[in-house]
Parts: C-alpha cells; sequence; structure tokens
C-alpha cells in the first residue's frame, strides 16, 4: 500500500466518509464528519497508520486534506 493510499484510508476511517469524498480541498469543519471529535479519530488513524506520534501543535494545525501532507513531511513521510 502507498503512502497515499494509506493516507486516504485514515480519512475513509477516521471521518467515516466514503473514498471519493476524500479529496483535495476537503478542510476541517467543512463537512459534518469532520468536527472535533472525527479529528482525534483521524489523527489516531494516521498514527496508527505511519506509526508516528503527531505533536500537538501538529495536530491544531492539522487542518486540511493539503494540510496533513505538509505536516507528514516534518515526519519524513511523502504522500
Amino acid at each position: 500500500m502507498t503512502n497515499l493510499e494509506k493516507y486516504k484510508n485514515a480519512f475513509v476511517t477516521g471521518l467515516e466518509l466514503p473514498i471519493e469524498k476524500v479529496v483535495s480541498g476537503l478542510k476541517y469543519q467543512s463537512i459534518e464528519n469532520w468536527d472535533s471529535v472525527g479529528h482525534m479519530a483521524l489523527i489516531a488513524e494516521l498514527e496508527d497508520a505511519f506509526d508516528i506520534m503527531f505533536e500537538t501543535e501538529d495536530i491544531i494545525e492539522f487542518s486540511s486534506y493539503e494540510k496533513g501532507i505538509e505536516i507528514l513531511k516534518n515526519y519524513e513521510i511523502e504522500i
């Protein structure tokens, strides 16, 4: 499984979204499922998928699909 597939699957599982809804432009609180509870579920899925622990600042700054890709680069994960 590629890193992109892992990334998208974390959104599918963490936010309970169909895969076709996981696209560029997706933002925190732009959909009902990505509220504060969904956000923490998404973070947990990403930490499991990539075997990392996000810093608190990164969890707070993870505000969109694109920003998540940028943040993962800090953990040496290329999407």
